[in-house]
């Protein structure tokens, strides 16, 4: 019988370095990216202010539409997206403020800086951090450790490791944080205390199970799941090819910005549907999050597909095809190649300490 060589630590490096690194990654990426979606969710809330707000049953690519004096809107800041809610501009000011007119993307930020300051292009970052970071660092640190049991402890290579490996990680950090998540959407949209928290939760739990603190679990598994096997693999693919057109052994930061930018950009596109439908799927259940009780029972992720299909055909299912390439393409290129650097940097320490130890 052929022996399996043993598991070893990814790069030479522990996995608490693993987390270290991802976890700077994942600031960076925030710092970055949260601008760009502060802007974008600015621009939107001029176009449809609070007393023209629009809710759920009003969507991309239908005309029926119903007011309401509350209003979801999905934010991201690199990492996860996160469902934000406001009742008439009151919880949100530092989102909504509507003294100043922007005529575009550049004039935006040229505004908001001036006006109200540089750090008002970070708003509600601070709150969405305490999950997105925890949830990057599970990810990244769960798939070199996957990819080095499937490599050194059974044995496997090929293509299909990091396909594997990236949508068992993303299926592990969505499933603990999709709690975490509603119950932040419960006290934003009900502005409960802790105590009220916990009262809320045992109800739920009591009436439909513990399963209802996993709702909308499976339309975020159908997109990120499928998004971070293609990346992963995409990613590896590239990366090895750029090292041997430059005969390197290990990818330098700029080749892992690349090869990152490259294989987000092709992820995006491809699961670029099921991203429209989770979208849907998360405002429809944060207003319902908004109701003492649902009004009714959700939408599945196949009715919601069915009606875009029947509204717009296969053109909705692609709808807002630019921005998202935009966004995740950047933020996929700063995390990895910042995640890579921080790999690198703890290999060098490591040798570094062995050599003196000797």
């Amino acid at each position: 019988m052929r022996e399996r060589a043993p598991v070893t630590p990814s790069g030479g490096i522990t996995p608490m370095q693993q987390m270290l690194a991802s976890g700077t990654g994942a600031l960076l990426t925030s710092l970055f990216v949260t601008p760009l979606d502060v802007v974008k969710i600015r621009l939107q809330a001029q176009g449809s202010p609070f007393y023209q707000a629009l809710a759920v049953d009003s969507v991309p690519w239908s005309n029926v539409i119903r007011p309401s004096k509350w209003k979801c809107f999905v934010y991201c800041n690199g990492l996860m997206d996160h469902l934000y809610v406001c009742q008439n501009g009151a919880s949100c000011t530092s989102w909504y403020k509507t003294s100043t007119h922007f005529s575009g993307t550049l004039d935006a930020f040229v505004k908001i800086t001036r006006n109200e300051g540089v750090r008002s292009l970070w708003s509600g970052l601070p709150p969405t951090l305490v999950m997105a970071v925890p949830a990057t660092v599970i990810y990244f640190t769960c798939y070199d450790q996957l990819r080095d049991f499937l490599c050194f402890g059974m044995g496997y290579q090929g293509i299909q490791v990091p396909l594997v490996a990236g949508g068992l990680a993303r299926l592990g950090a969505v499933t603990v944080i999709s709690p975490l998540e509603l119950v932040r959407t419960k006290m934003q949209s009900r502005q409960l205390t802790y105590s009220e928290l916990r009262v809320c939760i045992r109800s739920s739990v009591a009436q439909e199970g513990w399963l209802s603190l996993w709702r909308g679990w499976g339309p975020t598994v159908l997109r990120d799941v499928p998004f971070s096997a293609l990346y992963w693999f995409n990613y590896e693919l590239v990366k090895a090819k750029l090292c041997a057109g430059y005969s390197l052994s290990e990818a330098s930061f700029m080749m892992s910005f690349v090869a990152g930018a490259i294989s987000g950009a092709v992820a995006a596109v491809m699961t670029l549907p099921f991203d429209v439908v989770k979208t849907q799927r998360q405002i429809q259940l944060g207003e319902m999050e908004m109701l003492a009780a649902p009004a009714k029972k959700p939408s599945s992720t196949w009715q919601i597909m069915s009606r875009i299909l029947a509204d717009s055909g296969y053109r909705g299912l692609f709808a807002g095809f630019l921005p998202r390439v935009v966004k995740v393409a950047p933020a996929c290129a700063v995390m990895i190649s910042t995640y890579e650097f921080g790999k690198t940097f703890f290999q060098k320490l490591n040798r570094e300490r062995a050599l003196r130890a000797l």
